[in-house]
């Protein structure tokens, strides 16, 4: 499903990422824990084809990304803060995004949006959105086209408390649907709350792995 072996990137002369390998296998939810700058956002960057590696490879449902293709396929993300068409509803942002694959409906962008808390009625432009619906709208534009991965950098950002209990049921419904899910975040309780297997990065490498399940 996803392999990624032996990569290593540098920017501007410094090591960014380092030797990270890993493999995950079968369907479920896994954390990428670490420290602003440890690298779990360039690593997510690397596996969806935003940025090349120096060395290694990655796969991706069998696909070598950079080489059998630009970026996975089936693939769904949220990277870091969302950005959107500001002048745009939220309902807008989404059907120009669907528009480009003509994949989803206008039901089915309502039915997304109402997945994520939001309503596809609401007429107020993403300017006027707080850093919290922003962050909802985000997720709600990775469910776009039923993507069988997500890869989700802190998908917590800005989100209050009833936001964060929201975002770990959805985690554990897509969970039970059969998707993999990647997630990167600071903060262990949540990780712990909806991962069955983390991943310690420190200064650009894997520094440790482990099953929830053994730590409780």
């Amino acid at each position: 499903m996803i392999k990624v072996t032996n990569i290593s990137k540098t920017y501007k002369n410094k090591p960014v990422l380092r030797n990270i390998s890993f493999h995950i296998d079968e369907a479920g939810v896994y954390g990428f824990k670490g420290r602003n700058g440890s690298g779990k956002t360039l690593l997510f960057k690397a596996l969806l084809g935003l940025i090349t590696v120096n060395e290694g490879e990655i796969e991706v449902n069998g696909e070598n990304i950079g080489y059998d293709v630009s970026f996975p396929r089936e693939t769904g993300f949220l990277i870091e803060y969302p950005s959107f068409l500001s002048n745009h509803t939220g309902f807008k942002n989404l059907e120009i995004l669907a528009s480009i694959k003509n994949t989803c409906t206008n039901e089915d962008i309502s039915c997304i949006l109402k997945e994520v808390g939001l309503d596809a009625s609401n007429k107020d432009k993403v300017k006027k959105y707080s850093l919290g619906m922003k962050q909802r709208l985000g997720l709600a534009q990775s469910l776009l086209e039923n993507p069988s991965i997500l890869i989700w950098d802190e998908p917590t950002n800005a989100l209050d408390e009833a936001g964060v209990e929201f975002l770990q049921r959805k985690i554990i419904d897509l969970k039970n649907k059969g998707k993999t899910i990647l997630i990167s975040s600071h903060d262990s309780d949540f990780l712990r709350a909806v991962c069955q297997k983390v991943f310690v990065l420190d200064n650009g490498q894997v520094v440790d792995n482990f099953i929830v399940e053994d730590r409780l």
